[in-house]
């Protein structure tokens, strides 16, 4: 279980930065993130999403695997997230809190719809699959490759 792929957007709807190492706050997110500091609604500090969820995607609708495409921050492989909603989990030297699933939106529709998939299909696709919402509740930083360990 480990963090594959690290993604920030300093500005919402911004092109995403690949990041080799990421520093999180408790209860601001990631620094430098177009959401850090936010609290409009829970879980908005950091959001996670499954590779082989991507990869699955990109098979079954014939395309090249694109890991940032979800624009989520963390791309893990290897851990099923939605079994982190309600448990505290640590990557790195970071301790975050699953809060909810991360349920795909009109946007992720419309980025990945083309002429053989609509928005609504996508969004289809991805409900149940789209990853974890998810609060900084221990500082620290989180690498590529850094380990998931789920707290007791």
């Amino acid at each position: 279980m480990s963090v594959e792929r690290i993604f920030v957007s300093p500005v919402r709807g911004g092109a995403q930065r690949e990041c080799g190492r990421i520093r999180l706050e408790i209860g601001e997110g990631i620094v430098g993130d177009r959401n850090f500091g936010k609290k409009v609604y829970p879980g908005q500090n950091i959001t996670l999403v499954e590779a082989e969820e991507i990869e699955r995607f990109c098979r079954e609708h014939g395309r090249a695997v694109d890991l940032s495409m979800t624009r989520r921050n963390l791309v893990t492989r290897g851990v099923r997230l939605n079994e982190l909603v309600g448990k505290t989990f640590t990557i790195g030297t970071a301790q975050l809190a699953g809060v909810e699933l991360c349920e795909p939106c009109a946007s992720l529709g419309q980025a990945l719809a083309d002429e053989s998939l609509s928005a609504a299909a996508v969004i289809r696709h991805w409900l149940g699959h789209g990853g974890l919402r998810a609060n900084v509740v221990g500082a620290g930083e989180i690498g590529v490759g850094a380990g998931i360990e789920v707290d007791t």
